[in-house]
């Protein structure tokens, strides 16, 4: 039978709040009780049931938090359509900035002010290099998303950045060279000097080694093809959740969650290897909620005449484009996939399945904690 992260914290959750109840988070609490009603009774749902077999299915709701596994490939597919008016007839870039090493533990400790600092200073940085003549000169427009792990579930706070290679100045577009956006150690000085600057306004400025500011901060930049290849390239980061269910190879029960065990694939990014880690269920839980989320942080930002007061201007930038172009504009209501009512198919027959009744959410008994 397949491993679920649900099984996992359906299990040990009720230990692993109980140990950690003094320190854990109210988005990781949240996070862990969405996770392991997600899709029973708990939730309410639906039955159905078939005409020509009489077979009955129960069908629960999802709790669509935004780190469950289960609940993600669909609000990928829905930001997919509503970004496709977005798009510009251009080549696309993906830029990544990823904070040092050195600030990690900082950042860990401090997430909200961290990540909203990644994004102003690499904004920031990106929007003023650009406007140098030498490169673009002009307004640029970007859509970022935030990404806090590596695939064994290490702790690498970074931001994707999803940038059309060209500006808009006054009434002219201006085309960056379709295989060359900016320079990127140029950039990452700038990213690096935006980011001292934002943080210095903070008390925790001072906790933070000289060291930091003289090194080499780390991005790059990758052509991506046009906007529909972009979008794609970029929709996984959106909604991707630390670990997938697929990921998960084995869940080995011991009795306690320092000596249970659970083990998962990755892939090594270097080598494309596929190796194997394991860990007792209190590390990997520890591993996984480092990732979760602050409550109300907004992951995905607009920037330039991306942002959504800047419209008019992503509206302008078409319309030179389209005429430059001998190509028509891309139209959103063309391009987007048509939607079809997902049908309930009998398990036992095949045939489409009847609804009967709605259940409402009822309490759930969950396994009670073992003492630590």
């Amino acid at each position: 039978m397949a491993v679920e992260l649900a099984d996992i914290f359906r299990q040990y959750g009720s230990e692993y709040r109980l140990k950690y109840a003094d320190r854990l988070l109210p988005s990781h609490r949240q996070a862990m009780l969405a996770i392991e009603r997600c899709r029973t009774e708990s939730l309410g749902g639906q039955v159905f049931a078939c005409p020509s077999c009489g077979e009955t299915r129960y069908s629960y709701h999802s709790c669509r938090n935004r780190h469950c596994p289960k609940c993600q490939h669909e609000r990928t597919e829905e930001w997919l359509d509503l970004q496709r008016d977005l798009l510009l007839p251009v080549p696309y870039f993906m830029l990544t900035f990823t904070l040092p090493e050195e600030l990690r533990n900082l950042t860990r400790q401090n997430q909200k002010l961290f990540y909203h600092v990644l994004f102003q200073a690499s904004a920031e940085a990106t929007q003023q290099l650009a406007q140098d003549p030498r490169y673009v000169g002009g307004q640029i427009g970007m859509v970022g998303v935030l990404h806090t792990w590596t695939r064994n579930l290490a702790y690498h706070p970074h931001v994707h950045y999803l940038v059309p290679g060209g500006g808009l100045n006054g009434s002219s577009w201006l085309p960056s060279r379709p295989d060359f956006f900016l320079p990127v150690k140029a950039l990452s000085k700038l990213f690096r000097a935006s980011f001292q600057r934002i943080l210095r306004k903070s008390p925790l400025f001072e906790k933070i080694p000289n060291k930091v500011w003289q090194m080499g901060w780390v991005m790059h930049c990758l052509p991506v093809g046009d906007g529909q290849a972009a979008l794609k390239y970029l929709a996984p980061y959106i909604y991707r959740v630390a670990i997938s269910n697929r990921r998960l190879i084995t869940f080995v029960d011991q009795g306690c969650m320092e000596k249970s065990q659970v083990t998962f694939e990755y892939r090594k990014s270097d080598t494309g290897q596929i190796k194997h880690c394991t860990l007792s269920v209190e590390q990997f839980t520890q591993r996984f909620l480092q990732h979760v989320l602050p409550k109300g942080f907004v992951k995905v930002r607009y920037f330039g005449f991306f942002a959504p007061n800047r419209r008019t201007v992503l509206a302008s930038a078409k319309k030179l484009l389209s005429e430059e172009s001998d190509h028509p504009s891309i139209d959103p209501q063309v391009e987007a996939p048509s939607k079809v009512s997902p049908k309930v198919l009998c398990p036992a027959c095949g045939t489409q399945m009847k609804f009967i009744r709605e259940l409402a959410p009822c309490a759930v008994q969950r396994p009670v904690a073992r003492s630590p």
